[in-house]
């Protein structure tokens, strides 16, 4: 498909203006490593958690989330719904303390939390595990979404598109830093909400509104069993898959919410408020506010292209059905917009993870070990360069890459072993180095399982009957069972590592515990310290969590309901989240009056 010349003005205009914005914080950044990779710690709650979420609105969320639809169902968008969790695990339990640590990647927090050459060992590890490895898979799976997406709407191939689209979004992060990153943030998720809303509203008035599309598609053979459930149901699920769907929203939620990009947007706040309000509006606009207009149009997708009537193309790939309902329905001048919306959303993306992946190579790797005393331009100038370094890798990974829900799967399983160790650092002052390498460790050896079997069986070095019994919880319907399966024998691991190695140093404990300020088991460290005040106790903590939780859900089924023509429901959810919200409000401080500076 070709655009037209009014498309090709509007994307110029998108370009121009992100472009200017990225550049005009040049000189900000230039001053030291803070103000290129944290912002000066100067940012507002308001932009930090916008700019968490327009991280989140990457090219890789509307191709999946329309795929899981055409796949499975609306509920096959708990892929990611269960995040919320741990989200608001990060709100209540976490963002303060990350604030508090006043540190400039999470790799950092090593060093002040564990002592010994075992902490800098982890040091190093977490910043290449996190940094490089994680990274640069989901820099990967992103880059393969718009590979698909200007495949279908622009005829570009891959070296085409990746040329293109990486060079613009490395142009403005390697000059400008932090500041660039959040301020064309602002303009990115807004130009890809209102691209992604116009397409849904489009698709809506096409098929007769809410009402129109559900009788649209009840009336289609060949869509998945039980399409328009919000949940997972027996009915419409085989039990491993409903088992797997039970794993994922009550166990796996546990590992969100720990990510080293969305604490290098925390660790950039004015103050550890402004920091919990950042973390509690990126939970409230990436699982409510953003999802609806992507699976509105994977609902139209059924109607348009029905599956048994679907080209071989997107037969193979269910992933192409947003980009070709885009090319389908957009009228010319708005389809530009929509193309500019997913160039924002992007950029949006690869900006903030190549700034993040820079953070880690300098600060923890470069200038750790081997330059420590250099001038503040020179760290700057070698996080430019590191950032063209892991542009050039994040693109070899993508060119590996056919699938973003696989890539998204393979990340749970990377990160599910250190879901209990990441949340307890902060509350159990036994937790010491090894326990949080060794739940690394176990994590990357039992994520990629499947290929360590398949390597030892074509060598011969398992039998038939063991290669198939293990490598059966390396197939697809095992997914979720298998996450929890890593994170609990992970957890056994670490928690055997905690009781044979020994604890951490008094004296950096003790330092930690009056910097940060942590509740929970401390036992001796508070001991030492009668003159801390860690705050409200665990109890009130959970309640908050869980009113953000209710709020969250209440949010997003209240407008799933509207959505698909089940009003009565719909509002009887969002009263639910208004009456949350309240709670939110005037029991646990949600809220920005206390603060002077917004």
């Amino acid at each position: 498909m070709q655009l037209d010349l009014l498309d090709w003005i509007v994307i110029g205009i998108y370009l121009l203006i992100t472009t200017a914005i990225g550049f005009w914080f040049t000189s900000r950044a230039g001053k030291s490593m803070e103000d290129y990779f944290l912002a000066g710690r100067s940012l507002p709650w308001w932009i930090a958690g916008t700019s968490i979420a327009a991280t989140w609105f990457a090219t890789d969320a509307p191709l999946a989330a329309a795929s899981l639809v055409r796949q499975h169902g609306i509920f096959g968008n708990w892929l990611w719904w269960y995040e919320a969790g741990g989200l608001m695990l990060l709100v209540f339990f976490f963002a303060k303390y990350w604030r508090r640590s006043n540190i400039m990647t999470d790799a950092e927090l090593m060093e002040i939390r564990y002592s010994g050459n075992a902490a800098g060992f982890l040091r190093v590890f977490s910043a290449i595990y996190n940094g490089i490895i994680k990274n640069c898979v989901i820099m990967g799976w992103v880059m393969l979404a718009m590979v698909k997406f200007a495949q279908v709407l622009l005829g570009w191939d891959a070296s085409l598109t990746l040329g293109i689209c990486v060079s613009i979004a490395v142009v403005y992060t390697f000059a400008s830093g932090l500041w660039g990153v959040v301020s064309t943030d602002m303009f990115q998720f807004c130009t890809g909400i209102i691209g992604s809303v116009i397409l849904a509203v489009i698709v809506l008035n096409t098929l007769g509104g809410p009402a129109g599309m559900v009788d649209n598609i009840s009336k289609l053979s060949d869509t998945p069993e039980g399409v328009m459930d919000i949940l997972p149901s027996t009915k419409h699920t085989s039990p491993l898959e409903f088992v797997s769907y039970l794993c994922l929203i009550f166990v796996l939620w546990s590992r969100s919410g720990h990510d080293g990009y969305s604490a290098q947007r925390l660790f950039a706040t004015r103050s550890d408020k402004h920091a919990v309000l950042a973390s509690f509006l990126w939970g409230f606009l990436g699982i409510t506010v953003m999802t609806w207009p992507w699976i509105i149009v994977g609902l139209g997708s059924l109607v348009i292209f029905p599956v048994s009537e679907a080209s071989a193309a997107l037969s193979a790939d269910p992933e192409l059905a947003y980009p070709m309902m885009l090319s389908e329905l957009m009228p010319v001048g708005l389809k530009g917009m929509l193309v500019a919306s997913f160039l924002a959303a992007f950029m949006s993306t690869m900006d903030t993870h190549l700034c993040w992946g820079g953070s880690y190579m300098v600060n923890d790797i470069y200038k750790r070990f081997f330059r420590k005393n250099d001038s503040e331009e020179h760290y700057v100038l070698a996080s430019r360069v590191s950032i063209l370094f892991l542009a050039g890798l994040a693109t070899i990974t993508a060119y590996y890459m056919d699938s973003i829900e696989r890539a998204w799967i393979y990340i749970i399983d990377l990160t599910a072993g250190m879901a209990i160790v990441w949340a307890l650092r902060w509350y159990w002052w036994r937790v010491n180095a090894w326990a949080e390498l060794s739940a690394m460790i176990s994590s990357l050896i039992l994520a990629n399982g499947g290929f360590i079997i398949s390597g030892l069986y074509s060598f011969g070095l398992l039998s038939d009957k063991w290669y198939d019994s293990i490598n059966m919880y390396y197939t697809t319907d095992y997914n979720m069972i298998r996450a929890v399966f890593i994170l609990l024998i992970s957890t056994v691991i670490w928690i055997t590592i905690v009781f044979i190695t020994d604890a951490t140093d008094r004296k950096v404990l003790s330092k930690f515990y009056r910097k940060v300020q942590p509740s929970g088991w401390w036992g001796p460290i508070a001991a030492d310290n009668l003159d801390v005040s860690t705050g409200p106790s665990g109890w009130h903590k959970w309640k908050g969590w869980f009113s953000g939780v209710v709020f969250v859900y209440s949010s997003l089924l209240g407008i799933g309901y509207l959505v698909t023509a089940r009003y009565l429901m719909g509002l009887s959810f969002l009263f639910a989240s208004l009456l949350s919200l309240y709670i939110l409000i005037k029991q646990f401080d949600i809220n920005s009056s206390k603060i002077k500076n917004l």
